[in-house]
């Protein structure tokens, strides 16, 4: 019998593997109790690996015991928001963890994050405390705001890793971490109460004028999008304890934390953590560490790929590969299946529902290949009209997907009008076109917003095209996503100059927007034009200019 919901049938179902519960309905509980119950099952085991440092679950428990009473003693309370300016390395999980158990909620700053883009989430968020490194790459966008008052208290941390021998010296007017825990050695763990419905994380997505935006994600939210991961994937042996994860995924992105941090944490995983993504490295790692799963988006695994001699080195203790945040080539999933016998698989989610969404199973058929895959036990997902979302659509219908479940957020941080945009009859409006098949398959075509997605981040038009028309010499510009084989998308800039200025080089724009933009929104390809599309009401049109670029129109 099929399940249905809505009249929408959950055709989906017959996919789970037997003992896959297709009626899941997450217990309500919060992260803290997760987290707490993960150190007391898991005590001696280790729980991080980093460059030769290890971490057992009774050692984190006791770190993030520390950092709750120096949060505390600091005057944070429960509520209170505290951002994480960290890159993936220790000091992420003993402060996220730390902070959890102080009652606290976390705000992700990214350490791609411009000047501007962290002076914004830091004033939106109202963030009571800063933690960063005393690396310079890190340390450097916080020293005109704490010249100019503009910061909360911040704390840096040293990383040897990311230091690399440099002098790193704590900024003037920034605090040590040693400072920030000193007289909190041996605090006893002691977490603060808090309820499945408090709010646990504040995600900063991109907003449709531009603005960063948060989700508002709840520890009912986070707790149940670890538990439908974990329903989806708990017979493969990848997921069991003790097995090693090799983690470059960034834990500031929402997959990062939810399934490289939270999910394996709870199931009592060992993660080796690293700072950087590096081929060769990650290879060794797989061989020397007996690494299990391991996934990152396509530019991970076509880098692999390309390793001198890949087909000769030892993958076999892999037993879960996946992909993720770009469209996969079939060359790349057809390689890789040949080097490890497994299929790269993938999935789709967004900081909104936390993110869990969809996942391809494990027994994807080939000829499935660009799906999605099926909705995770637990969810709900059906496509409905784009410009009437209270009409359904059926199996090959094209049209927005929507989606409802427990991990789904109440919605944007002081944000009414776009929470209330963004459902319908409590339907998630995701703001991706896709369709569903026959079968239950579900696969995106396009994204109703313009957003680019670049080698596994998000990069918004806008704010590329308010950086770039600040450059003198700039009457107009309009930015979009064009195919890049290696990134999936990069970003092109098309350019009016003002009446007598001349065209300059890309790498001119570059250095222009070095500190307007982060590393990863900075545009790869220019164009100058004499006139740029726009729509009847006078808007740039970027589906003309896409149109254009694929035709190779010049004008």
């Amino acid at each position: 019998m099929t399940l249905t919901v809505d009249a929408v049938p959950r055709v989906w179902h017959r996919h789970y593997g037997a003992g896959i519960r297709a009626d899941l309905d997450p217990p309500e509980t919060t992260w803290t109790a997760m987290m707490s119950e993960a150190f007391d099952r898991f005590a001696d085991t280790v729980l991080i690996e980093y460059y030769g440092k290890s971490f057992t679950y009774a050692e984190m428990r006791a770190l993030a015991a520390r950092v709750a009473a120096a949060l505390k003693a600091r005057g944070i309370a429960k509520g209170d928001r505290v951002a994480l300016h960290l890159p993936n390395c220790p000091w992420h999980p003993i402060f996220f963890f730390g902070v959890i158990a102080a009652g606290g909620v976390v705000t992700h700053l990214s350490p791609l994050d411009a000047e501007a883009e962290i002076a914004h989430k830091l004033a939106d968020s109202g963030a009571k405390l800063v933690v960063s490194l005393t690396t310079p790459e890190f340390a450097r966008p916080f020293e005109r705001l704490l010249a100019e008052g503009r910061l909360p208290p911040l704390v840096q941390c040293p990383d040897p890793a990311s230091g690399q021998g440099r002098p790193c010296p704590v900024l003037e007017g920034a605090l040590s971490v040693e400072d920030f825990w000193a007289g909190h050695e041996g605090a006893p763990y002691a977490p603060e109460p808090v309820t499945p419905g408090d709010m646990m994380l504040l995600q900063y997505t991109g907003g449709t004028t531009g603005v960063p935006k948060a989700a508002v994600l709840s520890h009912r939210n986070i707790t149940a999008a670890v538990l439908m991961y974990h329903e989806a994937s708990k017979l493969e042996e990848a997921n069991a304890p003790g097995m090693a994860t090799l983690v470059i995924s960034p834990l500031f992105h929402i997959m990062g934390l939810t399934v490289g941090l939270l999910k394996r944490t709870w199931e009592g995983g060992r993660l080796h953590l690293r700072l950087r993504y590096d081929p060769e490295m990650a290879v060794r790692e797989i061989e020397e560490k007996r690494i299990a799963s391991f996934g990152g988006v396509p530019t991970v695994w076509i880098a692999l790929l390309q390793i001198p001699g890949i087909e000769t080195r030892d993958l076999s203790s892999l037993k879960s590969v996946g992909s993720g945040g770009a469209p996969l080539p079939v060359e790349v999933y057809n390689r890789v299946k040949q080097l490890t016998g497994l299929k790269l698989r993938g999935g789709w989610g967004m900081t909104e529902t936390s993110p869990a969404g969809t996942s391809v199973p494990a027994d994807m058929p080939d000829a499935k290949l660009g799906t999605i895959g099926i909705p995770l036990p637990g969810i709900d997902m059906k496509i409905v009209d784009v410009d009437n979302p209270a009409r359904d659509l059926g199996p090959g219908e094209t049209g927005e997907m929507a989606i409802r479940g427990a991990n789904v957020t109440a919605g944007y941080w002081n944000k009414p009008e776009e929470t209330a945009a963004a459902f319908h009859d409590g339907w998630f409006l995701t703001g991706d076109i896709g369709y569903m098949d026959a079968e239950g398959y579900f696969y995106i075509v396009d994204r109703k917003k313009d957003m680019i997605l670049s080698g596994g981040f998000n990069v918004y038009p806008l704010v590329i095209e308010s950086a770039v028309h600040q450059h003198p010499d700039v009457s107009e510009a309009i930015a979009i996503g064009v195919p890049d084989a290696y990134r999936g998308e990069s970003a092109k800039v098309f350019v009016v100059l003002n009446r007598g200025a001349k065209p300059f080089a890309l790498d001119e724009l570059r250095a222009f927007l070095a500190d307007r933009l982060g590393r990863h929104e900075i545009p790869r390809y220019l164009e100058f034009r004499e006139s740029l599309p726009h729509t009847p009401v006078g808007k740039p049109d970027r589906k003309a200019l896409r149109a254009q670029e694929r035709a190779g129109v010049a004008d």
